[in-house]
């Protein structure tokens, strides 16, 4: 039975749509938002999305390209609108839009547009998941502008502090539509003038310069001299330093050449209420692209991801997040990801102390649940440092000793004898 989410503000249409369509023998979600609806669409993986253009906190178009740049178009959308929005609901076809409905919706027409779209046989292309879909978070956003900003000014643009998968969502950003990418990595012969013809108006990509061999090198330089003529872009991206380059080999003036122009990806230091929203695309993203088992995040887990600490190591962060998140959805055993799952992958640069991560857990837990376990956690953490000292204990949380003997075997903390004098 197809799924169908029915996206749209009005509560009549809704209703109206979502009858009509149960009566056909459809299985109907109803989003009022898009808040909802992005909850909806990631939960269920609806097969087919009927979108409205207006609406109050995201616009249907809003939330259709946004789909598109985070890769989550992997089902037919049909966009719904008023005589004065059919225009637009013409031009939301350019971001993947299926077909268009204008309202009043005939009964007939809905069910035809419905049926073509549920045979529409044509594989969703897996689209590359850009910068566009972290369009939300202000510091990205910037990050974003700074990159766009540059790469106009320059065929050649250095990534600083990113790597492999985190380097291509930001490459990607910058990619044309249908303009051709070529991996130099993935090139291990000589780079030759046809080669380079073939990828003219492109992107050449280097996704780890610390990766490469010398003849990959030298095809870099190759590509350097004729980037202009073939207007082509190169984008590479490093998390070593130019000392460290220049140490393991790499010519100079290649190196000169490639640095004059970059941008450095901002730390996640700073920023921990936007890791749950960041980490949640990027697993989305690996699951709709088939590199993951299904898997969803639990409140736990992303209230762990909040209280991350990237200080230790600030210019890697990104990659240390994008590695977390495939981690724990490979690794994880159930298909909801925990607290637990959490602290079991972090890195140790980044989690902070094992104190710490033994707290993790509780985000998973009920409230009260997890003050008691916290309570109890901290009682006995300082009855060992006090001694068993019950005065010395006392001063310390601030109770009063008939309320702290009270709490305490509320909370189950065993009392050894010397506790008791």
């Amino acid at each position: 039975m197809a799924i169908i989410l029915v996206v749209d503000d009005e509560v009549g249409i809704r209703e109206l749509l979502s009858e009509i369509l149960i009566d056909e023998g459809y299985d109907v979600r109803v989003a009022e938002n898009a808040t909802a609806a992005r909850l909806i669409r990631n939960e269920t993986r609806p097969d087919l999305v009927l979108l409205d253009i207006w609406m109050p906190d995201t616009d249907g178009i809003t939330l259709l390209k946004e789909w598109h740049a985070a890769g989550h178009l992997n089902m037919p959308v049909v966009m719904m609108s008023g005589h004065g929005t059919i225009d637009t609901a013409v031009e939301a076809t350019r971001f993947g839009a299926f077909d268009f409905l204008e309202k009043p919706i005939a009964l007939q027409k809905l069910l035809s547009t419905v049926q073509k779209a549920l045979k529409h046989d044509k594989p969703p292309a897996r689209l590359a998941l850009t910068l566009e879909a972290f369009s939300r978070i202000s510091f990205v956003k910037e990050f974003k502008r700074r990159l766009e900003q540059a790469a106009a000014k320059s065929p050649i643009l250095l990534i600083k502090g990113a790597n492999g998968g985190m380097a291509e969502i930001c490459a990607r950003t910058l990619q044309p539509p249908r303009a051709p990418w070529l991996d130099l990595s993935g090139v291990s012969s000589a780079l030759t003038q046809e080669m380079l013809e073939k990828v003219t108006g492109g992107i050449l990509f280097v996704p780890d310069m610390a990766g490469l061999g010398k003849m990959q090198q030298m095809n870099m330089a190759f590509a350097v001299d004729r980037l202009e003529k073939l207007n082509l872009q190169m984008i590479a991206a490093t998390a070593s330093s130019a000392s460290a380059l220049s140490e393991a080999g790499w010519d100079s003036k290649l190196l000169a050449r490639l640095g004059e122009i970059w941008v450095a990806v901002p730390s996640l230091a700073g920023h921990g209420d936007e890791l749950p929203e960041i980490a949640s695309l990027l697993l989305t993203n690996f699951v709709e692209r088939g590199e993951v088992p299904a898997r969803r995040l639990s409140s736990g887990a992303l209230n762990a991801l909040r209280t991350l600490s990237w200080k230790a190591n600030p210019e890697s962060s990104w990659n240390d997040l994008y590695a977390l998140v495939r981690n724990l959805a490979i690794t994880s055993l159930e298909e909801e990801i925990s607290a637990e799952d959490v602290a079991r992958v972090m890195p140790a640069d980044v989690g902070g102390s094992p104190e710490i991560l033994s707290l993790l857990p509780l985000f998973d837990q009920p409230l009260r649940e997890a003050r008691d376990a916290f309570e109890k956690m901290y009682f006995e953490h300082h009855l060992r440092l006090e001694g068993g000292n019950m005065t010395k204990l006392a001063e310390r949380s601030g109770l009063e000793r008939t309320h702290l003997y009270r709490k305490l075997k509320q909370l189950d903390v065993k009392l050894g004898k010397r506790n008791e004098e």
